[in-house]
């Protein structure tokens, strides 16, 4: 969004396309093919958009083909920032600011610049920011990389219905926050936040019978869906003013966000002290004074559930992903 952080809440909200689609293929259509080693996932644990992305990768097992930066969850108005790395610097791509990868793609692109993004280390270029299709390719085009045991997870049979599901919760849950909490004038708010509960209210009669959105197993749905329902409470409740009620306080929903939670390559790349630093003191048009709060307590993350009690198989013929890698390890300060 232009005119920098201040921005934010001031402007009707309107989500920006990505504006760099090509794809890493199997065949390397458009001539990036999938190749171990050569390309670098940029992200921000702070973003829900990046963080399917972090998911995917963890639960397929490509962490060893695919490395990842990790940017600062405070960006400037230059864009995201390897601050957490010695000397400023990702220590991969060399480079200070994500817009660096994106200018040695497109000298002067006018839009944003954002995460997940996928760089090819050897150019230093910017691939792809197509957050909608990067992490179904990690799925089907990535395959002859994935781990021993990775899950399906977007299983040819199921597509269609994958796809009606997560273009709803795209439209009024994934988006719909932003939005409600973006939104400069009170009926835009109202139609925002309201389509956000009457989607989620939907969603608990699915949730209700059955263990995961689309079939028995996870898939790309669920993926989707949890990366907002996990900074529901601590963000878009408050923040973005999404609060006719908590996650907390949907016995449903509740669950079904804990059991993904507790299952490995899900709670294991969230990191809550990211995600809310991020929206508090980022969005200063927002939220000017830049406080972050104190709450929620997140020791219910951990308790049980008992959804196993639906039956379904997280990961179908598959396997857990194993430990995290020891780099990658979120710290506890962003675990409950």
């Amino acid at each position: 969004m232009g005119g920098g952080n201040e921005a934010y809440g001031k402007k009707a909200f309107k989500r920006s396309k990505s504006h760099f689609t090509d794809r890493i293929t199997a065949d390397g259509r458009d001539g990036w093919p999938v190749e171990a080693g050569r390309y670098r996932l940029v992200v921000s644990r702070a973003c829900p958009w990046a963080s399917r992305a972090v998911i995917s990768r963890r639960l397929l097992g490509l962490e060893g083909a695919l490395s990842m930066g990790i940017a600062d969850p405070i960006q400037d108005d230059r864009s995201w920032r390897f601050t957490l790395d010695p000397d400023g610097r990702d220590p991969v791509l060399g480079i200070h600011f994500l817009s660096e990868a994106y200018d040695r793609r497109e000298s002067g692109y006018p839009g944003g610049v954002s995460v997940p993004a996928i760089v090819d280390v050897p150019s230093g270029k910017l691939v792809t920011n197509d957050y909608q299709q990067l992490t179904l390719d990690l799925a089907t085009e990535w395959t002859a990389l994935h781990r021993p045991g990775a899950p399906d997870l977007y299983p040819h049979a199921l597509r269609d219905e994958i796809d009606t599901v997560m273009a709803d919760v795209y439209e009024d849950v994934n988006n719909g926050v932003y939005r409600a909490g973006f939104a400069n004038g009170q009926e835009e708010y109202e139609a925002a936040c309201a389509g956000v509960f009457r989607r989620l209210e939907l969603l608990v009669p699915r949730l209700e019978r059955q263990r995961y959105l689309v079939g028995d197993t996870i898939t790309e749905a669920d993926i989707r869906l949890f990366t907002t329902l996990v900074r529901f409470d601590a963000v878009y409740h408050g923040h973005f003013k999404c609060n006719r009620w908590k996650l907390t306080e949907n016995p449903v929903l509740w669950a079904y966000a804990r059991d993904l939670y507790q299952t490995p390559g899900f709670g294991d790349t969230v990191d809550f002290d990211h995600i809310k630093r991020h929206y508090y003191q980022v969005h200063t048009g927002i939220n000017p004074t830049r406080i972050v709060p104190l709450g929620p307590d997140l020791s219910g993350w951990l308790t049980v559930h008992h959804r196993e009690e639906l039956g379904g198989r997280p990961f179908g013929d598959g396997t857990p992903p194993g430990p995290v890698p020891a780099d990658e390890r979120v710290a506890a300060t962003g675990r409950p």
